[in-house]
């Protein structure tokens, strides 16, 4: 398996137990929120950050998945824009992604 993969799947579980932790915390399996009113605009504005990290982190993964499948049907060095190889350098920085950088740019 290439090296690029494995850290593709690492990122993957990362990001699924991270996604685990944010859908714990939405769903207050710590408890639910607290009487005291400014603990509760406190836990409220978490809740929003929570929001904001877990759509982040859905689209990175939704990010890796499209690349693990694009690397599964040999594809994973090809530009899906233009057909041209990736340069290696970019997909060092960017495992996931599938565009080589004059695709990017446009």
């Amino acid at each position: 398996m290439s090296s690029r993969k494995s850290e593709l799947e690492t990122l993957r579980a990362d990001l699924k137990a991270r996604l685990s932790r944010y859908e714990a915390h939405q769903h207050r399996e710590a408890g639910a929120l607290d009487k005291d009113f400014e603990e509760q605009a406190t836990q409220t504005q978490n809740d929003e950050v929570v929001d904001s990290l877990e759509s982040e982190t859905r689209s990175e993964l939704a990010q890796i998945e499209h690349a693990l499948a694009r690397m599964d049907a040999g594809l994973g060095d090809q530009c899906e824009s233009c057909g041209a190889e990736i340069d290696p350098r970019r997909l060092q920085v960017l495992p996931y992604t599938t565009v080589c950088v004059d695709c990017a740019e446009d």
